[in-house]
């Protein structure tokens, strides 16, 4: 785990979508407690209230949950919960801007979905 205090992201954001990440990607599985604040906060050295801003935006997401005196955990369904909020984020975040991209540089409809597949079969099957 690490933050940029470069970026314009702010750091409680990206310390919410690195939780988030090891979340979905299986680091942290359903009902597994995560790190404390302050053992993130001693990590990344930064102020546990920022980290525990971060996290607070993962309970209000429905994906962790805190155990009075035992800490943070990973909720039940966070992993669907994390994957629907993704799908519905993708058309927006990503296919809009490669049409709005695609479009400037005259790129078909048809050579985008060329593209797509190329890089699809590249993907899944790498030599």
């Amino acid at each position: 785990m690490h933050v940029n205090p470069d970026l314009d992201k702010p750091i409680f954001i990206q310390i919410a979508e690195q939780l988030e990440d090891s979340v979905f990607t299986g680091v942290f599985q359903e009902e597994m407690k995560i790190p404390s604040t302050n053992e993130i906060s001693a990590l990344l050295h930064i102020n546990p209230h920022t980290v525990l801003k971060g996290m607070n935006l993962l309970v209000d997401g429905d994906i962790i949950y805190k155990r009075r005196g035992l800490g943070m955990f990973v909720k039940e369904g966070a992993v669907e919960r994390i994957r629907q909020k993704r799908q519905s984020q993708f058309y927006s975040q990503y296919v809009q801007a490669l049409i709005q991209e695609a479009l400037k540089l005259r790129i078909s409809k048809e050579e985008i979905m060329m593209l797509i597949e190329r890089g699809y079969e590249d993907e899944c099957n790498p030599d």
